[in-house]
Protein backbone atom coordinates (compact mmCIF):
# COMPACT_ATOMS: atom_id res chain seq x y z
CA UNK A 1 0.00 0.00 0.00
CA UNK A 2 1.42 3.37 -0.98
CA UNK A 3 2.44 5.75 1.77
CA UNK A 4 3.00 9.49 1.76
CA UNK A 5 5.75 9.05 4.38
CA UNK A 6 9.12 10.39 3.32
CA UNK A 7 12.29 9.80 5.36
CA UNK A 8 13.99 12.95 6.52
CA UNK A 9 17.33 11.60 7.62
CA UNK A 10 18.01 8.74 5.27
CA UNK A 11 21.24 8.19 3.42
CA UNK A 12 20.29 7.80 -0.23
CA UNK A 13 22.25 5.76 -2.74
CA UNK A 14 21.28 5.95 -6.38
CA UNK A 15 22.37 4.28 -9.59
CA UNK A 16 24.07 6.54 -12.15
CA UNK A 17 25.20 6.08 -15.72
CA UNK A 18 28.48 4.24 -15.95
CA UNK A 19 31.36 6.43 -17.04
CA UNK A 20 34.08 3.89 -17.73
CA UNK A 21 33.97 2.51 -21.25
CA UNK A 22 36.42 -0.18 -22.21
CA UNK A 23 36.75 -2.44 -25.19
CA UNK A 24 35.09 -5.85 -25.18
CA UNK A 25 36.99 -8.95 -26.16
CA UNK A 26 34.42 -11.73 -26.08
CA UNK A 27 34.56 -14.60 -28.57
CA UNK A 28 31.64 -14.57 -30.98
CA UNK A 29 30.51 -18.06 -30.04
CA UNK A 30 29.92 -17.11 -26.39
CA UNK A 31 26.51 -15.50 -26.05
CA UNK A 32 26.96 -13.51 -22.86
CA UNK A 33 26.15 -9.80 -22.86
CA UNK A 34 28.13 -7.62 -20.48
CA UNK A 35 27.01 -4.21 -19.24
CA UNK A 36 29.42 -1.35 -18.83
CA UNK A 37 31.94 -1.39 -15.96
CA UNK A 38 31.14 -0.06 -12.50
CA UNK A 39 31.39 3.65 -11.88
CA UNK A 40 32.21 5.23 -8.55
CA UNK A 41 29.09 6.24 -6.63
CA UNK A 42 30.84 8.86 -4.52
CA UNK A 43 29.12 11.77 -6.23
CA UNK A 44 25.69 10.22 -6.01
CA UNK A 45 25.98 9.09 -2.37
CA UNK A 46 26.86 12.44 -0.89
CA UNK A 47 29.71 10.75 1.01
CA UNK A 48 33.32 11.75 0.64
CA UNK A 49 36.26 9.71 1.82
CA UNK A 50 38.87 11.32 4.09
CA UNK A 51 41.46 10.30 1.54
CA UNK A 52 41.23 10.18 -2.19
CA UNK A 53 39.97 6.73 -3.09
CA UNK A 54 38.97 5.18 -6.35
CA UNK A 55 38.43 1.75 -7.77
CA UNK A 56 41.40 0.36 -9.66
CA UNK A 57 40.93 -2.33 -12.25
CA UNK A 58 44.20 -3.78 -13.45
CA UNK A 59 45.61 -6.41 -15.80
CA UNK A 60 42.59 -6.82 -18.07
CA UNK A 61 39.68 -4.78 -19.34
CA UNK A 62 36.44 -4.88 -17.38
CA UNK A 63 34.84 -7.30 -19.75
CA UNK A 64 37.73 -9.43 -20.90
CA UNK A 65 37.61 -12.79 -19.16
CA UNK A 66 39.85 -15.82 -19.19
CA UNK A 67 39.55 -18.42 -21.89
CA UNK A 68 38.65 -21.45 -19.82
CA UNK A 69 39.26 -23.79 -22.73
CA UNK A 70 42.94 -22.91 -22.91
CA UNK A 71 45.30 -25.68 -21.97
CA UNK A 72 47.63 -22.99 -20.62
CA UNK A 73 45.14 -21.48 -18.18
CA UNK A 74 47.65 -21.57 -15.34
CA UNK A 75 50.06 -19.34 -17.27
CA UNK A 76 47.52 -16.63 -17.98
CA UNK A 77 47.64 -13.39 -16.05
CA UNK A 78 44.72 -13.08 -13.63
CA UNK A 79 42.16 -10.34 -13.66
CA UNK A 80 43.00 -7.99 -10.79
CA UNK A 81 40.66 -5.68 -8.90
CA UNK A 82 42.27 -3.52 -6.23
CA UNK A 83 40.65 -2.48 -2.98
CA UNK A 84 41.98 1.06 -2.60
CA UNK A 85 42.63 1.83 1.09
CA UNK A 86 45.77 3.90 0.81
CA UNK A 87 48.73 2.15 2.43
CA UNK A 88 46.49 -0.84 3.23
CA UNK A 89 45.31 -1.40 -0.35
CA UNK A 90 45.34 -4.97 -1.62
CA UNK A 91 44.62 -6.90 -4.83
CA UNK A 92 41.86 -9.38 -5.61
CA UNK A 93 43.18 -11.93 -8.13
CA UNK A 94 40.50 -13.62 -10.22
CA UNK A 95 40.94 -16.45 -12.71
CA UNK A 96 41.17 -20.18 -13.40
CA UNK A 97 44.15 -22.19 -12.16
CA UNK A 98 45.52 -19.47 -9.88
CA UNK A 99 46.56 -22.01 -7.24
CA UNK A 100 48.97 -23.27 -9.89
CA UNK A 101 50.71 -19.87 -9.95
CA UNK A 102 52.86 -19.87 -6.77
CA UNK A 103 54.15 -16.33 -7.24
CA UNK A 104 50.69 -14.86 -6.65
CA UNK A 105 50.62 -16.11 -3.07
CA UNK A 106 54.32 -16.00 -2.29
CA UNK A 107 54.66 -12.29 -3.04
CA UNK A 108 52.35 -11.66 -0.07
CA UNK A 109 54.18 -13.88 2.44
CA UNK A 110 56.54 -11.67 4.46
CA UNK A 111 57.88 -14.13 7.03
CA UNK A 112 58.88 -17.79 7.02
CA UNK A 113 55.89 -19.28 8.84
CA UNK A 114 52.38 -19.84 7.46
CA UNK A 115 49.24 -21.27 9.07
CA UNK A 116 46.52 -22.48 6.69
CA UNK A 117 43.06 -22.51 8.28
CA UNK A 118 40.57 -24.72 6.45
CA UNK A 119 37.78 -27.23 7.15
CA UNK A 120 37.04 -30.92 6.80
CA UNK A 121 35.30 -30.44 3.44
CA UNK A 122 37.86 -28.25 1.69
CA UNK A 123 41.06 -29.77 3.10
CA UNK A 124 40.92 -33.03 1.09
CA UNK A 125 40.29 -31.02 -2.08
CA UNK A 126 42.68 -28.06 -1.94
CA UNK A 127 44.98 -28.12 1.10
CA UNK A 128 47.86 -29.94 -0.60
CA UNK A 129 47.58 -27.69 -3.67
CA UNK A 130 47.64 -24.60 -1.45
CA UNK A 131 50.68 -25.81 0.49
CA UNK A 132 52.46 -26.46 -2.82
CA UNK A 133 51.61 -22.96 -4.01
CA UNK A 134 53.07 -21.51 -0.82
CA UNK A 135 56.29 -23.55 -0.85
CA UNK A 136 57.10 -24.33 -4.50
CA UNK A 137 60.55 -22.92 -5.16
CA UNK A 138 60.48 -21.34 -1.72
CA UNK A 139 62.00 -23.88 0.73
CA UNK A 140 62.43 -21.28 3.47
CA UNK A 141 58.68 -21.21 4.14
CA UNK A 142 57.20 -23.68 6.63
CA UNK A 143 53.45 -24.35 6.49
CA UNK A 144 51.28 -25.57 9.35
CA UNK A 145 47.55 -26.27 9.00
CA UNK A 146 44.51 -26.52 11.23
CA UNK A 147 41.38 -28.29 9.97
CA UNK A 148 38.13 -27.11 11.54
CA UNK A 149 34.67 -28.70 11.41
CA UNK A 150 32.53 -27.45 8.51
CA UNK A 151 29.41 -25.37 9.02
CA UNK A 152 27.94 -22.11 10.33
CA UNK A 153 27.12 -23.85 13.62
CA UNK A 154 30.87 -24.04 14.32
CA UNK A 155 31.51 -20.33 13.81
CA UNK A 156 32.00 -19.73 17.52
CA UNK A 157 34.59 -19.07 20.20
CA UNK A 158 35.20 -22.74 20.93
CA UNK A 159 36.19 -23.44 17.32
CA UNK A 160 38.18 -20.21 17.07
CA UNK A 161 40.31 -21.36 19.98
CA UNK A 162 41.53 -24.29 17.88
CA UNK A 163 43.23 -21.77 15.57
CA UNK A 164 44.93 -20.03 18.48
CA UNK A 165 45.94 -23.39 19.96
CA UNK A 166 47.68 -24.38 16.74
CA UNK A 167 49.37 -21.00 16.33
CA UNK A 168 50.72 -20.98 19.88
CA UNK A 169 51.76 -24.65 19.84
CA UNK A 170 53.64 -23.96 16.58
CA UNK A 171 55.29 -20.88 18.14
CA UNK A 172 54.28 -18.64 15.27
CA UNK A 173 55.66 -15.12 15.54
CA UNK A 174 54.46 -11.72 14.40
CA UNK A 175 55.90 -12.18 10.91
CA UNK A 176 53.73 -15.23 10.24
CA UNK A 177 50.83 -15.27 7.79
CA UNK A 178 47.45 -16.89 8.30
CA UNK A 179 45.75 -18.22 5.14
CA UNK A 180 41.98 -18.72 5.01
CA UNK A 181 41.16 -21.61 2.66
CA UNK A 182 37.42 -22.15 2.42
CA UNK A 183 34.08 -20.36 2.39
CA UNK A 184 32.71 -17.46 4.38
CA UNK A 185 32.85 -19.16 7.77
CA UNK A 186 36.53 -20.03 7.42
CA UNK A 187 37.35 -16.59 6.05
CA UNK A 188 35.58 -14.80 8.89
CA UNK A 189 37.17 -16.96 11.61
CA UNK A 190 40.68 -16.97 10.14
CA UNK A 191 40.54 -13.21 9.67
CA UNK A 192 39.40 -12.66 13.25
CA UNK A 193 42.12 -14.99 14.52
CA UNK A 194 44.70 -13.04 12.50
CA UNK A 195 43.39 -9.74 13.86
CA UNK A 196 43.69 -11.04 17.43
CA UNK A 197 46.79 -13.27 17.46
CA UNK A 198 49.75 -11.31 18.84
CA UNK A 199 47.47 -8.27 18.33
CA UNK A 200 47.55 -8.70 14.56
CA UNK A 201 49.36 -10.76 11.94
CA UNK A 202 49.10 -10.84 8.16
CA UNK A 203 46.48 -12.98 6.49
CA UNK A 204 45.39 -14.01 3.00
CA UNK A 205 41.96 -15.02 1.74
CA UNK A 206 41.54 -17.98 -0.66
CA UNK A 207 37.74 -18.24 -0.97
CA UNK A 208 36.32 -21.48 -2.40
CA UNK A 209 32.57 -20.72 -2.49
CA UNK A 210 30.56 -18.25 -4.57
CA UNK A 211 29.43 -16.50 -1.39
CA UNK A 212 33.00 -15.92 -0.26
CA UNK A 213 34.35 -15.05 -3.71
CA UNK A 214 31.76 -12.35 -4.49
CA UNK A 215 31.35 -10.90 -1.02
CA UNK A 216 32.69 -12.07 2.34
CA UNK A 217 36.40 -12.42 1.43
CA UNK A 218 36.57 -8.77 0.34
CA UNK A 219 36.43 -5.84 2.73
CA UNK A 220 37.92 -7.03 5.99
CA UNK A 221 34.84 -8.02 7.99
CA UNK A 222 35.88 -10.82 10.32
CA UNK A 223 34.24 -12.46 13.31
CA UNK A 224 32.20 -15.18 14.94
CA UNK A 225 28.59 -15.71 15.95
CA UNK A 226 27.03 -15.48 19.41
CA UNK A 227 23.99 -17.58 20.38
CA UNK A 228 21.96 -14.36 20.56
CA UNK A 229 23.08 -12.89 17.24
CA UNK A 230 25.09 -13.49 14.06
CA UNK A 231 28.52 -11.87 13.65
CA UNK A 232 28.19 -9.97 16.92
CA UNK A 233 31.86 -10.51 17.86
CA UNK A 234 34.56 -9.49 15.40
CA UNK A 235 36.78 -6.83 13.88
CA UNK A 236 37.47 -4.96 10.66
CA UNK A 237 40.80 -6.40 9.50
CA UNK A 238 41.97 -6.32 5.90
CA UNK A 239 43.85 -9.19 4.18
CA UNK A 240 47.10 -8.89 2.23
CA UNK A 241 45.33 -10.21 -0.86
CA UNK A 242 42.34 -12.24 -2.01
CA UNK A 243 43.06 -15.07 -4.44
CA UNK A 244 39.98 -16.37 -6.28
CA UNK A 245 40.72 -19.53 -8.24
CA UNK A 246 37.47 -20.09 -10.12
CA UNK A 247 38.37 -23.76 -10.62
CA UNK A 248 37.40 -24.33 -6.97
CA UNK A 249 33.76 -23.82 -7.95
CA UNK A 250 33.89 -27.10 -9.89
CA UNK A 251 33.55 -29.00 -6.60
CA UNK A 252 30.91 -26.72 -5.05
CA UNK A 253 27.49 -28.34 -4.40
CA UNK A 254 24.53 -26.83 -6.27
CA UNK A 255 22.90 -25.59 -3.08
CA UNK A 256 26.05 -23.68 -2.07
CA UNK A 257 26.36 -22.23 -5.56
CA UNK A 258 22.78 -20.93 -5.50
CA UNK A 259 23.31 -19.49 -2.03
CA UNK A 260 26.16 -17.32 -3.28
CA UNK A 261 24.04 -15.91 -6.07
CA UNK A 262 21.93 -14.06 -3.49
CA UNK A 263 24.85 -11.69 -2.92
CA UNK A 264 25.40 -11.26 -6.66
CA UNK A 265 21.75 -10.27 -7.07
CA UNK A 266 22.08 -7.81 -4.20
CA UNK A 267 24.67 -5.68 -6.00
CA UNK A 268 22.34 -5.15 -8.92
CA UNK A 269 19.43 -4.13 -6.70
CA UNK A 270 21.25 -1.58 -4.55
CA UNK A 271 23.66 0.10 -6.98
CA UNK A 272 24.20 -1.55 -10.36
CA UNK A 273 21.03 -1.75 -12.46
CA UNK A 274 22.83 -2.87 -15.60
CA UNK A 275 24.39 -5.78 -13.72
CA UNK A 276 20.94 -6.82 -12.48
CA UNK A 277 19.60 -6.74 -16.03
CA UNK A 278 22.57 -8.84 -17.14
CA UNK A 279 21.74 -11.38 -14.44
CA UNK A 280 18.13 -11.57 -15.60
CA UNK A 281 19.39 -12.56 -19.04
CA UNK A 282 22.20 -14.87 -17.91
CA UNK A 283 20.98 -16.65 -14.77
CA UNK A 284 20.66 -19.99 -16.64
CA UNK A 285 24.35 -19.73 -17.60
CA UNK A 286 25.34 -19.03 -14.01
CA UNK A 287 23.41 -22.04 -12.75
CA UNK A 288 25.04 -24.12 -15.49
CA UNK A 289 28.46 -22.89 -14.23
CA UNK A 290 29.37 -21.33 -17.56
CA UNK A 291 32.99 -20.22 -16.91
CA UNK A 292 32.80 -17.00 -18.89
CA UNK A 293 29.58 -15.87 -17.25
CA UNK A 294 30.75 -16.82 -13.79
CA UNK A 295 34.12 -15.12 -14.10
CA UNK A 296 32.35 -11.96 -15.18
CA UNK A 297 29.81 -12.15 -12.31
CA UNK A 298 32.59 -12.59 -9.75
CA UNK A 299 34.62 -9.74 -11.21
CA UNK A 300 31.67 -7.36 -11.41
CA UNK A 301 30.66 -8.20 -7.85
CA UNK A 302 34.20 -7.61 -6.59
CA UNK A 303 34.33 -4.28 -8.41
CA UNK A 304 31.16 -3.20 -6.63
CA UNK A 305 32.35 -4.41 -3.24
CA UNK A 306 35.82 -2.88 -3.64
CA UNK A 307 34.36 0.46 -4.66
CA UNK A 308 32.10 0.59 -1.61
CA UNK A 309 34.81 -0.54 0.84
CA UNK A 310 37.23 2.04 -0.57
CA UNK A 311 34.74 4.75 0.37
CA UNK A 312 33.48 3.42 3.69
CA UNK A 313 35.72 0.77 5.21
CA UNK A 314 34.04 0.55 8.62
CA UNK A 315 30.40 0.82 7.59
CA UNK A 316 29.48 4.31 8.72
CA UNK A 317 27.28 4.93 5.70
CA UNK A 318 27.36 3.58 2.14
CA UNK A 319 28.84 0.20 3.11
CA UNK A 320 25.74 -0.56 5.17
CA UNK A 321 23.76 -0.80 1.94
CA UNK A 322 25.59 -4.04 1.16
CA UNK A 323 23.39 -5.55 3.89
CA UNK A 324 20.18 -5.45 1.87
CA UNK A 325 18.02 -8.29 3.21
CA UNK A 326 20.60 -9.19 5.85
CA UNK A 327 18.73 -7.86 8.89
CA UNK A 328 15.76 -10.11 8.16
CA UNK A 329 18.09 -12.87 6.93
CA UNK A 330 20.31 -12.88 10.01
CA UNK A 331 17.18 -13.18 12.13
CA UNK A 332 16.25 -16.29 10.15
CA UNK A 333 19.72 -17.83 10.57
CA UNK A 334 19.69 -17.16 14.30
CA UNK A 335 16.05 -18.15 14.79
CA UNK A 336 16.19 -21.55 13.09
CA UNK A 337 19.68 -22.37 14.35
CA UNK A 338 23.01 -21.64 12.66
CA UNK A 339 23.65 -23.95 9.73
CA UNK A 340 20.03 -24.95 9.10
CA UNK A 341 19.63 -22.33 6.38
CA UNK A 342 22.64 -21.26 4.31
CA UNK A 343 23.49 -17.58 4.57
CA UNK A 344 22.45 -16.82 0.99
CA UNK A 345 19.16 -18.65 1.42
CA UNK A 346 18.32 -16.52 4.44
CA UNK A 347 19.45 -13.34 2.68
CA UNK A 348 17.24 -14.18 -0.31
CA UNK A 349 14.17 -14.49 1.90
CA UNK A 350 15.23 -11.35 3.74
CA UNK A 351 15.62 -9.48 0.46
CA UNK A 352 12.04 -10.31 -0.49
CA UNK A 353 10.90 -8.99 2.89
CA UNK A 354 12.91 -5.76 2.48
CA UNK A 355 11.46 -5.31 -1.01
CA UNK A 356 7.95 -5.95 0.32
CA UNK A 357 8.42 -3.29 3.00
CA UNK A 358 9.81 -0.84 0.43
CA UNK A 359 6.68 -1.39 -1.63
CA UNK A 360 4.37 -0.90 1.37
CA UNK A 361 6.08 2.44 2.00
CA UNK A 362 5.32 3.43 -1.58
CA UNK A 363 9.00 3.70 -2.48
CA UNK A 364 9.07 1.19 -5.37
CA UNK A 365 6.50 -0.01 -7.89
CA UNK A 366 4.95 -3.42 -8.47
CA UNK A 367 7.18 -4.29 -11.41
CA UNK A 368 10.36 -4.22 -9.31
CA UNK A 369 8.76 -6.43 -6.66
CA UNK A 370 7.90 -8.95 -9.36
CA UNK A 371 11.38 -8.83 -10.92
CA UNK A 372 13.00 -9.58 -7.56
CA UNK A 373 10.69 -12.53 -6.97
CA UNK A 374 11.37 -13.87 -10.44
CA UNK A 375 15.17 -13.67 -10.38
CA UNK A 376 15.40 -15.29 -6.94
CA UNK A 377 13.16 -18.10 -8.13
CA UNK A 378 15.34 -18.46 -11.24
CA UNK A 379 18.36 -18.76 -8.95
CA UNK A 380 16.56 -21.53 -7.01
CA UNK A 381 16.52 -19.48 -3.83
CA UNK A 382 13.72 -19.23 -1.23
CA UNK A 383 11.42 -16.22 -1.39
CA UNK A 384 9.93 -16.49 2.11
CA UNK A 385 11.31 -17.35 5.56
CA UNK A 386 10.73 -20.74 7.19
CA UNK A 387 7.28 -21.29 8.70
CA UNK A 388 8.77 -21.65 12.16
CA UNK A 389 9.69 -17.94 12.27
CA UNK A 390 7.23 -15.79 14.21
CA UNK A 391 6.77 -12.02 14.36
CA UNK A 392 8.11 -12.01 17.91
CA UNK A 393 11.19 -14.01 16.91
CA UNK A 394 11.97 -11.52 14.15
CA UNK A 395 11.53 -8.53 16.47
CA UNK A 396 13.57 -9.89 19.36
CA UNK A 397 16.50 -10.94 17.18
CA UNK A 398 16.46 -7.82 15.02
CA UNK A 399 16.52 -5.69 18.19
CA UNK A 400 20.18 -6.63 18.71
CA UNK A 401 21.17 -6.17 15.05
CA UNK A 402 24.43 -4.30 14.51
CA UNK A 403 22.60 -1.56 12.59
CA UNK A 404 20.51 -0.53 15.61
CA UNK A 405 21.42 3.04 16.65
CA UNK A 406 19.99 4.78 19.71
CA UNK A 407 17.38 2.07 20.03
CA UNK A 408 16.16 2.48 16.42
CA UNK A 409 16.49 -0.32 13.87
CA UNK A 410 17.94 1.03 10.65
CA UNK A 411 17.20 -0.89 7.47
CA UNK A 412 18.39 -0.97 3.87
CA UNK A 413 15.35 -0.46 1.65
CA UNK A 414 14.89 0.12 -2.06
CA UNK A 415 13.61 3.49 -3.16
CA UNK A 416 12.98 4.72 -6.68
CA UNK A 417 14.12 2.91 -9.80
CA UNK A 418 16.26 -0.21 -9.94
CA UNK A 419 19.70 0.40 -8.44
CA UNK A 420 18.60 2.92 -5.81
CA UNK A 421 18.37 2.36 -2.07
CA UNK A 422 18.32 4.11 1.30
CA UNK A 423 19.85 3.22 4.65
CA UNK A 424 17.49 4.67 7.23
CA UNK A 425 15.75 4.33 10.56
CA UNK A 426 13.23 6.94 9.57
CA UNK A 427 10.33 4.90 8.23
CA UNK A 428 6.74 4.15 9.16
CA UNK A 429 6.85 1.36 11.76
CA UNK A 430 3.47 0.21 10.50
CA UNK A 431 5.07 -0.92 7.21
CA UNK A 432 7.61 -3.06 9.07
CA UNK A 433 4.89 -4.61 11.22
CA UNK A 434 2.78 -5.39 8.15
CA UNK A 435 5.71 -7.05 6.39
CA UNK A 436 6.53 -9.20 9.43
CA UNK A 437 2.89 -10.30 9.73
CA UNK A 438 2.72 -11.08 6.01
CA UNK A 439 5.74 -13.38 6.13
CA UNK A 440 5.51 -14.97 9.57
CA UNK A 441 3.15 -16.18 12.26
CA UNK A 442 1.76 -13.77 14.82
Amino acid sequence: MASSFCPKQALSFTNSAHQLHQSRAIPRDIHVRFPAPVSSPSSRCGLKSKTTTRLKVLATSATKVMDQSSSKASSQAPTVVEVDLGTRSYPIYIGAGLLDQPDLLQRHIHGKRVLVVTNTTVAPLYLDKTISALTDGNPNVTVESVILPDGEQFKNMETLMKVFDKAIESRLDRRCTFVALGGGVIGDMCGYAAASYLRGVNFIQIPTTVMAQVDSSVGGKTGINHPLGKNMIGAFYQPQCVLIDTDTLNTLPNRELASGLAEVIKYGLIRDAEFFEWQEQNMPLLLARDPTAFTYAIKRSCENKADVVSQDEKESGVRATLNLGHTFGHAVETGVGYGQWLHGEAVAAGTVMAVDMSHRLGWIDDSLVQRVQKILQQAKLPTSPPETMTVEMFKSIMAVDKKVADGKLRLILLKGSLGNCVFTGDYDQKALDETLRAFSKS
